[in-house]
């Protein structure tokens, strides 16, 4: 017996009740399938529920998290994601296989450095790390500090992508879900955004936030926020009233403007250069450059 609901499935068996707690208002498609063997039938009603649930942060349990408390990164929640080509943004830096990623004192520190002359592919060294779970809907965050302000020609980012672009359907298409981006020819300040088939950087039209002020980006650890529900993005900066960017279902919604109804997952990563990262160039001087990340955390809602 298997029940799905926007987006989400899950298992029960004959005879059970299932009470499931639905907090947005909107229009939902419950399907229920029965099978036994290769045998199976499903059965789907169209339910409505007329108003948000204003008490619905009250409902979130932590579902998901990595504290990093210990001394190596835990294979069963990440995985190094590894290659060179410029990564499709003009990017100089090589991601390797665990080399440029360590965990002390509680903290995953991702490290840049330089390793070869300077200024042309491959020079540089980094890490990107990818969840091994996903996620749809919830209250997504993640505690970090970025690197110490030395010059320009870092890009780091907390992001989540579509899981489809793992099963071949293409980005943007997949959608692209920015928690944080950080670029150090602008310092103290950040910025989040969503990439979607018919909104994306590519085209020019990408729904962001623009550059926000953080002063202490750099020396101090905060709190990069996203609560997803079935209809709308909400971004905020160490707590959820200071909201930095809000993006909405829209009424004639589709997969090219909301892929946001399947399955994410994370993606931490520092860059050198690159059409963002390097605007103002890379300045050799500044590695070994380190992203500190403290926690990461997932709430849905019971």
């Amino acid at each position: 017996v298997s029940w799905r609901l926007a987006g989400r499935e899950y298992n029960g068996v004959p005879g059970e009740t299932r009470v499931i707690y639905l907090a947005m208002g909107g229009d939902y498609t419950v399907e229920l399938e029965i099978s036994r063997g290769e045998i199976s039938e499903s059965v789907s009603r169209e339910i409505t529920i007329q108003a948000d649930d204003p008490d619905f942060m009250d409902h979130y349990e932590l579902v998901w998290s990595d504290e990093f408390d210990g001394d190596e990164i835990n294979a069963d929640l990440w995985v190094h994601e590894t290659g060179a080509s410029g990564w499709g943004n003009d990017e100089l830096q090589d991601y390797t296989d665990g080399e440029n990623t360590s965990l002390s004192g509680g903290i995953l520190k991702i490290t840049a450095e330089k390793t070869g002359s300077g200024q042309n592919l491959g020079d540089y060294t980094s890490s990107r790390i990818n969840s091994t779970e996903s996620f749809t809907y919830g209250r997504f965050e993640v505690r970090a500090k970025m690197p110490d302000y030395q010059g320009p020609g870092l890009w780091p980012a907390i992001w989540m992508l579509g899981r489809s672009i793992q099963e071949g359907t293409s980005w943007p298409l997949c959608g692209e879900i920015d928690i944080m981006e950080y670029v150090s020819w602008n310092p103290d300040n950040v910025s989040s955004a969503i990439h979607t088939e018919s909104n994306n950087h590519t085209i020019g039209n990408a729904i962001t936030s623009g550059h926000v002020s953080l002063p202490s980006a750099e020396e101090e650890f905060h709190v990069y926020g996203l609560i997803w529900t079935y209809t709308y993005l909400e971004f905020y900066i160490d707590d959820p009233d200071n909201v930095i960017l809000t993006y909405n279902k829209q009424g004639d919604h589709d997969q090219e403007n909301w892929p946001f109804g399947s399955p994410f997952y994370f993606l931490l990563n520092m860059a050198v250069g690159g059409t963002y990262g390097g605007v103002d160039g890379v300045d050799d001087e500044i590695f070994p450059a380190v992203m500190e990340i403290d926690y990461v955390r997932v709430y849905q809602l019971k």
